[in-house]
């Protein structure tokens, strides 16, 4: 049995009493959607268009088709594929089969793959051929040498090599007149078991798998539901890749209610324009990048964008002015969403929200969450004040998959440690002032960077800017700004001070040196920026000049 790790029977119980928990899964509603809609759209993506019932078919061909090739209860199937309408439907049928499933990132590449399958040592993995110019199959090939027990290669493709199976054909030939679809009953995972693994955007070194259970995840999906006034002739866009981050209406609300989920395979401004007219989508996630290229369009008012009714944004900083900016353009409410992949602690605005609650803070907790802000001994801060976030609540994950030890570490008597800074409003909105470990220490006052980024990106000059700790021998730490300007552009160090200056920043937190870099380092399919690899980059020009290279940048 899957046992999930944190779920004792007692939070089973309670959850389930207090009315968070159910006992269904998330195949129990594709089920029930293709019974009552089953002529109607369910998902698409440029190659695919499935109706609800078309969908139940290829999910039970896949699970039987998986039980066929001897895959066992609770072995893992690891899925590399981008935004297509496989990658979905793969889950879903994995769920059925009693499989455990693991989307993973389509960006990862040798050293990633080779991690993740030897900690989970799969009973098969599924790729594509190719997608954006790289070629899976070459990868896999070269690295399946060290990665040992896995049976079979299941790949999307028109053509497959020997020894791989097509995932085609297991759609096309009718496995249930073979096998009888009861055997699903008997094997699909139950709510309260681990069914999926998601993996962390790997921030602070390799991503760590993270167990997900139907209970938490129909709950969160349930919350989104309210929180979105989702009904069933929404359309949902899917816009960012699916491997993890925050799809969750997508994966796990949709099918509550029946709402439709159409895919865009890959980021294009152009595109995504293209699919939201064309398929009269109401509602959808967009990370800021892609928000902030769409209203910057110079064709935006060439498409009719009128069907939107709600967009929600979160995984990185949205400037202010640019949220206002989405909402004049895009003529729909935004809302900001605050969680982690690896506990699920989840907060966001309500469309009922002033604009100013809903784009500078991320709002108030889902249902049932609990958030407390402590200080480094543990003990909750005053209201106003800056304290670590910690959570709770029937949406949390269950832990690290196969690593009790790490989830015993992050979980302290049930309250996960989120790692990021924030402060309650007087309205009970939390705002999010950054990650702890990014918070930088200057002569014994603490920066926190968002802080600085918020203002640092409203600059006519900036694209784009993160600012980071670089070491310092007298005040321990000081900060650098690292800057993407925008097309035809030059700032010099003087400009950049004299602009946060008139912000009316104290001046120990202004940068102390400006870096120009032609983009930001990133992890998680595009949407963090990757300050560890910016920290190391200022630690070698800092050793560098120490020994005798170019002379340091002035100060402020």
């Amino acid at each position: 049995m899957s046992k999930a790790t944190r779920y004792t029977r007692e939070m089973i119980d309670e959850y389930v009493e207090k009315g968070f928990w159910k006992s269904t899964v998330l195949s129990d509603f594709w089920d029930r959607c293709a019974r009552e809609y089953p002529d109607r759209e369910a998902i698409a993506d440029s190659r695919t268009r499935l109706t609800w019932a078309q969908a139940k078919q290829w999910i039970d061909r896949l699970a039987l088709g998986f039980v066929e090739l001897g895959i066992q209860r609770d072995e893992v199937l690891v899925l590399q594929l981008p935004p297509m309408v496989e990658n979905l439907i793969l889950r879903v049928a994995c769920e059925k089969a009693g499989i455990l499933c693991l989307p993973a990132a389509r960006t990862f590449r040798h050293a990633e793959m080779t991690h993740i399958l030897n900690l989970v040592k799969p009973a098969g993995l599924v790729i594509c051929r190719e997608f954006g110019g790289f070629d899976y199959l070459e990868m896999f090939e070269e690295i399946r040498p060290g990665i040992p027990g896995i049976r079979h290669l299941f790949m999307i493709a028109d053509a497959v090599p020997e020894g791989a199976v097509s995932l085609r054909s297991l759609l096309e030939r009718p496995v249930e007149q073979k096998i009888s679809p009861d055997i699903l009953e008997q094997r699909k995972f139950t709510a309260f078991e681990t069914s999926l693994i998601v993996h962390t955007t790997g921030t602070t070194g390799m991503p760590k798998l993270v167990e997900h259970a139907m209970c938490s995840r129909l709950w969160h999906g349930h919350c989104y539901i309210d929180l979105l006034n989702m009904k069933e002739d929404d359309v949902l866009g899917m816009f960012v890749p699916v491997a993890a981050g925050p799809n969750g209406p997508v994966f796990f609300s949709a099918p509550q209610v029946g709402a439709k989920v159409v895919i865009l395979e890959k980021w294009d401004v152009e595109e995504a324009l293209r699919l939201i007219e064309k398929e009269r989508i109401t509602m959808g996630l967009l990370v800021p990048t892609m928000l902030i290229s769409i209203v910057n369009h110079p064709n935006l008012a060439a498409y009719d964008l009128s069907s939107l009714r709600i967009l929600w944004t979160g995984g990185a900083p949205l400037p202010y002015h640019q949220g206002v900016k989405v909402e004049e353009k895009l003529g729909c409410p935004l809302l900001q969403f605050y969680g982690s992949i690896d506990a699920d602690v989840n907060t966001a605005g309500t469309r009922d929200d002033p604009l100013e609650k809903r784009l500078l803070t991320v709002g108030k907790p889902f249902a049932g969450v609990e958030i407390k802000l402590v200080d480094e001994q543990g003990n909750e801060v005053e209201h106003g004040e800056v304290g670590e976030v910690w959570g709770r609540g029937p949406a949390c994950t269950p832990g690290y998959y196969g690593d009790e030890e790490a989830t015993r570490q992050a979980w302290l008597g049930g309250w996960f440690k989120m790692g990021d800074l924030g402060k309650w409003d007087e309205a009970g909105n939390l705002t999010i002032v950054g990650r702890k470990k990014d918070m930088i220490i200057r002569g014994g006052q603490n920066i926190y960077p968002a802080e600085i980024e918020g203002i640092l990106r409203t600059h006519p000059k900036v694209a784009e800017g993160a600012i980071v700790g670089m070491p310092d021998p007298v005040m321990g730490q000081k900060c650098c700004a690292y800057v993407v300007l925008k097309p035809g552009q030059a700032l010099s160090f003087q400009e950049l001070g004299s602009f946060l200056k008139e912000k009316k920043f104290a001046p120990y937190k202004l940068p102390e040196r400006l870096e120009i870099v032609e983009r930001l380092p990133v992890v998680g399919d595009q949407q963090k920026v990757d300050k560890k690899v910016l920290e190391q980059d200022i630690t070698r020009k800092l050793e560098k000049e120490r020994t005798g290279g170019s002379a340091p940048v002035p100060s402020c």
